[in-house]
């Protein structure tokens, strides 16, 4: 579970939304969790991808071997790629396997352009070619290397990004959040343990029950809300404040007012963030100031 900041981001959406295209609370509440489920898919396609090079990289070797004419790296190619012990347990991964079983359209296909375009640029690159140089076979060496290779090649590549935003369009919103699981899903790889249970963003009734209640008082509370954002203006119309600024402020004020055990600084810095996703490049900035009045009128700790 990656915390609740994931929550909250899917609830701003959710609102947006439904101030773009209001619809019945069931129906939006049911969106809602439809598009957290998706999120998943798409952190186990991510996770598949990395699987997918890997079984290009065993493809290309046996490729080699079956050669008429070979060269000496055919004979003898450097397979420390494909015995990297971060992949393998991804590979291993019953989970992933299992879901990835359930939902066949999450495997890559090793014909397809992307993954070999990719594929390419990584055993091109300067990283990938020392890090094959090494003699030196160790757990730690294998889960940076592989870190790195996600951030360069997966989590920051525009092409990677448009791709998946064709497959199903709240991905390309989402990414992000796939992202930072799969990171830490690497990162909390341990060489002794197995590899079993993967992240999920709803990890239990708690959560679910956070998100229900944060989503449906957010709305019953939107001209509350602007009453409030609007005592807190200064030489700004209501009018002017964008519709995204609204809606983040809007949940910052319903949690705050209803989720008395989260510290105000911890809420107020979870939607400074969110805005930094979402909104303009000075939203955070107005944001900030107008939920430290807001507690400090509140007396909020």
């Amino acid at each position: 579970m990656l915390g609740r900041r994931q929550i909250r981001e899917k609830i701003v959406q959710t609102v947006y939304s439904y101030y773009q295209n209001p619809v019945k609370f069931d129906v939006l509440e049911k969106n809602m969790f439809t598009g957290i489920e998706k999120i998943y898919y798409l952190y186990i396609y991510e996770l598949n991808f990395l699987v997918a090079l890997k079984e290009l990289a065993e493809n290309q070797i046996e490729i080699g071997k079956n050669k008429y004419i070979k060269t000496d790296a055919d004979i003898n190619p450097n397979q420390k790629f494909i015995n990297n012990k971060v992949l393998i347990k991804l590979e291993e991964n019953p989970e992933r396997l299992f879901f990835t079983g359930q939902h066949k359209q999450l495997k890559w296909d090793l014909h397809d352009d992307l993954l070999v375009k990719t594929f390419q640029r990584i055993t091109a690159g300067k990283r990938y070619q020392d890090f094959m140089k090494e003699d030196s076979y160790s757990f730690e060496e294998d889960q940076k290397f592989i870190g790195k290779l996600f951030l360069r090649y997966i989590a920051e590549n525009d092409d990677f990004h448009d791709y998946l935003g064709d497959k199903e369009l709240s991905w390309y919103d989402d990414i992000h959040i796939a992202n930072s699981m799969v990171q830490k899903t690497i990162g909390f790889l341990k060489e002794n343990e197995e590899s079993r249970t993967l992240i999920k963003m709803i990890k239990d009734d708690e959560d679910k029950t956070f998100a229900i209640k944060l989503l449906r008082n957010t709305l019953d509370s939107w001209e509350n809300n602007e009453k409030k954002l609007e005592e807190r203006l200064e030489n700004w119309d209501l009018e002017r404040v964008s519709l995204m600024d609204k809606v983040i402020l809007s949940s910052a004020f319903t949690e705050l007012d209803n989720f008395p055990f989260t510290p105000s600084r911890v809420i107020i810095n979870e939607y400074i963030e969110i805005a930094k996703v979402f909104a303009t490049d000075r939203s955070n900035i107005f944001i900030n100031g107008i939920l430290d009045k807001y507690c400090k009128d509140l007396n909020r700790i």
